[in-house]
Formats: C-alpha cells, structure tokens, sequence
C-alpha cells in the first residue's frame, strides 16, 4: 500500500485540511510531520555551524523539548559556548564532529576532546561549556540535536572553562 506524503504541518491526519468548515486541531492535539526541506534556520547560531529548528515552540507548539540539526562546515569550529538550563543530547549522523571541554583536574584544568564518528551520542549537562569541532578539511559533520527546553538556547562565551567540582 502506497500512500501519499503528507505534507508540513498535516500532522497524522492529512485529511484535516480538506474540510475547510472544520476549525484547526490545537498544535497539541496532532502529531506533526517536518520535512526535511522545512527546517527553520532562524535559531540561536554559534560561529562556525548552522542550526536549523525541526521540532520547537514556535513550529509545532513544543513546551519541553527543541531538536534539529546542526552542520559544522569542514575544517571549522564553533564558538566556545553553553546551552543555559537545557540538558542536551547529541546524536551524529555523519562526519567525525569532536565535541571539546575543560575538566578541573585539581591541579588545574585540562581539556578533553570527544572523538566522534556516525551513530555515536553526547550528553551535555546543563550549563556545560564546550565547542564543536569538524577536523576534517573536505566533509561536513551533521548531528542531530534535542534539548530539554522548548526553544535552542546558546550562550556564547569569550572561552572555555572547567565548571567547579560539585560534591555528590
């Protein structure tokens, strides 16, 4: 059986719109379909990517969850940055983006690189702060993102730095 796409914002019920007395569904009341060729790129950007919104407030009502992508150009970084409250999680879907931050060692802090390749995942706690790197001089990396907030936050910074230790 072969049925047609849907097409963006139909949802589960592609038959909604065809019944122009009946009022819209409320945005939380309906699955949504983004396709890929409708993410949004009007979102918070970090120097050296692209985001694009696919699932957030403003696109499909969301209140607790924002995920889209994110492409880093080939041979570039990010800006050193954090997300603010939002847990984050990281999904690659190609390239070998490197995920950098700073750990208070005791003695001082040291970097930890995140080599990464497709199909891996990254955490990023709250408040974290970090960069993205793409090492390789020819491809682009694209990574999946989904935050535990509705909207992308990205606070840039002017560096990186370790978070203090926090007992347990």
């Amino acid at each position: 059986m072969s049925d047609s796409l849907t097409t963006p914002g139909e949802g589960f019920h592609p038959h909604l719109h065809d019944a122009p007395d009946l009022p819209a569904a409320p945005l939380q009341s309906r699955l949504h379909h983004i396709r890929a060729d409708s993410l949004d790129g009007d979102t918070a950007q970090t120097g050296g990517m692209r985001r694009f919104a696919a699932v957030s407030g403003r696109a499909v009502g969301s209140e607790k969850l924002w995920m889209g992508q994110t492409h880093v150009a080939p041979a570039t970084s990010s800006s050193d940055h954090h997300h603010g409250e939002s847990e984050t999680a990281i999904y690659v879907v190609s390239g070998h983006p490197e995920f950098v931050f700073l750990e208070d060692a005791g003695d001082g802090e040291r970097e930890i690189r995140l080599r990464t390749a497709p199909g891996d995942y990254i955490f990023v706690p709250p408040y974290v702060p970090h960069r993205e790197e793409n090492p390789d001089p020819a491809d682009e990396a694209v990574v999946v993102i989904a935050r535990s907030t509705q909207e992308a936050i990205v606070v840039n910074l002017p560096k990186l730095h370790a978070l203090p230790a926090q007992d347990s």
